[in-house]
C-alpha cells in the first residue's frame, strides 16, 4: 500500500462536523479537485475537504497522477486497477476521519473520471456506509462481483456529460445498471452538451447532493 496525501481545505467555522474527500481523474492531481471544493466550500462552513494525489505519477508528467494506468477502457484491467489502489484510498479515508474526529457516516466521497471508479469501489466496500458518493464522468469497475463484495449501500449520485469522448456517457448508465443488479441503486443525471468535464448543472446538483447526504436526508 502506498500512503497518499494532498491539499486540504479546513472548515470555515473552525470546527469540522463533516468531511468531503475528492478523488481526481487520470493525469490530474489533488490540487485540481481542490478547486472544485473551493467552489462548494462557502456553502458548507462546518465541512473539511481533502483532495489526495493518486498513488502513482504518470510517466513523463511530474504533476500528473494516476490511480492506475490507463488501458483502453479494458474492463478487466480497470477492475485490477481499482483493486490495486483500493488500500491507499481506504487508508486515506480512515486517516482523514481520524484527523477530524469524525465517524464513518460523516463523509461524502466525490470522484471525477478514474476517481469516480475509486470512490465507488471504496465506498461500497467499507464496513460502515459513508454519507454518500458523488461521481462525475466515471464508471463502475467489476460490476459482476459487486453483489458478493458489497458491504455498504450509501446513497449514490452519478453525473455525466452526453458529449464525453473520454469515458462515454454509457459508462454511467452501465454503472447504474450494475448497482441495481447488485441490489443497490443510484440516481443519475446526464448533462447536455458537456464533454469530459463538469457543467453548471452538474456543479449545482452535486452541491445539493452533498448537502442532503451530509444532512442524512438520503439515507
Amino acid at each position: 500500500m502506498i500512503l497518499i496525501d494532498g491539499p486540504r481545505i479546513p472548515p470555515r467555522s473552525g470546527t469540522a462536523k463533516k468531511l468531503v474527500i475528492l478523488f481526481h481523474g487520470y493525469g490530474s492531481n489533488g490540487q485540481d479537485l481542490a478547486g472544485l471544493a473551493q467552489a462548494w466550500a462557502p456553502n458548507f462552513p462546518d465541512v473539511a475537504w481533502a483532495s489526495p494525489n493518486a498513488p502513482e505519477q504518470v510517466p513523463g508528467y511530474p504533476q500528473g497522477y494516476q490511480w492506475f494506468p490507463i488501458s483502453r477502457l479494458d474492463p478487466d484491467l480497470m477492475e485490477q486497477g481499482v483493486r490495486s489502489a483500493h488500500a491507499s484510498a481506504e487508508q486515506f479515508v480512515k486517516s482523514e476521519l481520524k484527523r477530524w474526529g469524525l465517524e464513518d457516516g460523516d463523509v461524502v466521497l466525490v470522484g471525477f473520471s478514474q476517481g469516480t471508479m475509486m470512490a465507488l469501489h471504496t465506498a461500497l466496500r467499507r464496513e460502515t456506509a459513508p454519507a454518500g458518493v458523488l461521481g462525475y464522468s466515471g464508471a463502475l469497475a467489476g460490476p459482476e462481483r459487486l453483489k458478493q463484495e458489497m458491504t455498504a449501500k450509501p446513497p449514490v449520485m452519478l453525473i455525466h456529460g452526453d458529449q464525453d469522448d473520454v469515458l462515454p456517457v454509457g459508462m454511467t448508465l452501465m454503472a447504474a445498471q450494475g448497482l441495481c443488479a447488485a441490489g443497490h441503486g443510484a440516481e443519475f443525471h446526464i448533462s447536455q452538451g458537456i464533454p469530459h468535464s463538469i457543467g453548471p448543472d452538474g456543479l449545482e446538483l452535486g452541491q445539493r447532493f452533498i448537502a442532503n447526504a451530509l444532512a442524512g436526508k438520503l439515507a
